[in-house]
């Protein structure tokens, strides 16, 4: 069992490797793609906030109590449902690093010269040269800005990778044969701690999502946590009502053994 975490920048060719790989593995393959789109029709969002969302981190009045935090926590939650089942290829910007601590991941990151790119750019998206070098710096600006902004880090970083690709100087073969026997070594097989952590980190994702669903409590600041089947939710909300109405629905959520709330009573936490 394998989880392939694929980062490209765009136009890199990291969409192209990620099929490969699936095919050779015999494996799902999800992109951010159809990610939003499957977050936008489950919790009935509009594609244009998501997409707003997941490109840029949101305005400093948003930043504590925001929707937009919302929607990432979203789009995390429909995707740790499809990881799940741990045999997938996942390619999108920085997804390895929604999945925190677990460790049997395989963690990729496709690069390619800027020239590559630009050309790239130039056919798929019918742009001049100067179009295509500002619509790439655009998007490698925005990365930049929400990968520090949610997780504090550089997305470029190669320490938060296992292994970097360059498609311009290898081909999608070779790279894909390459990762495919990586998957398969010990050092990116499940463990006992391993697994616990991915159960802990699927049923944290699980009870936030029945809260966001719900729709009694805002849950933008509502941080959730979990430890072999124990779960604990914290933040505000508007009253010990809502705060029961948070351990109730934390409680019907599948693998939720106990609940502790360590929510306090404030303001403007309900919609």
């Amino acid at each position: 069992m394998a989880i392939i975490m694929i980062s490209r920048g765009t136009l890199s060719g990291g969409k192209a490797l990620a099929e490969r790989v699936a095919d050779r593995l015999g494996y799902p393959c999800l992109s951010r793609g159809e990610t939003v789109r499957e977050t936008i029709e489950k919790y009935g969002i509009s594609e244009k906030e998501l997409t707003a969302a997941m490109n840029e981190p949101p305005p400093f009045w948003q930043q504590v109590h925001g929707r937009r935090i919302s929607y990432i926590k979203e789009f995390s939650a429909v995707l740790m449902e499809h990881i799940k089942g741990e045999n997938l290829v996942y390619h999108g910007h920085v997804g390895h690093l929604m999945l925190g601590p677990v460790s049997h991941v395989l963690r990729v990151r496709v690069i390619a010269d800027m020239e590559f790119r630009i050309k790239g750019a130039m056919a798929r998206k019918n742009l001049s040269r100067e179009e295509a070098i500002a619509f790439i710096q655009k998007i490698d600006k925005q990365r930049d800005k929400w990968t520090r902004f949610l997780y504090g880090v550089e997305w470029k970083d190669a320490s938060l990778y296992d292994v970097l690709f360059n498609l311009e100087h290898l081909s999608i073969d070779v790279a894909g044969d390459a990762i495919v026997h990586m998957a398969g070594m010990d050092a990116f097989k499940p463990t006992p701690q391993s697994q616990k952590a991915f159960a802990d980190l699927i049923l944290s994702s699980r009870v936030w999502s029945a809260l966001a669903i719900d729709g009694h409590v805002m849950v933008s600041d509502i941080s959730v946590s979990a430890d072999a089947g124990k779960v604990t939710i914290s933040g505000g909300a508007s009253s010990a009502k809502a705060i029961n109405a948070i351990t109730a629905v934390a409680q019907r959520v599948e693998g939720v053994k106990e609940v502790k709330t360590d929510v306090g009573v404030g303001s403007d936490w309900y919609w």
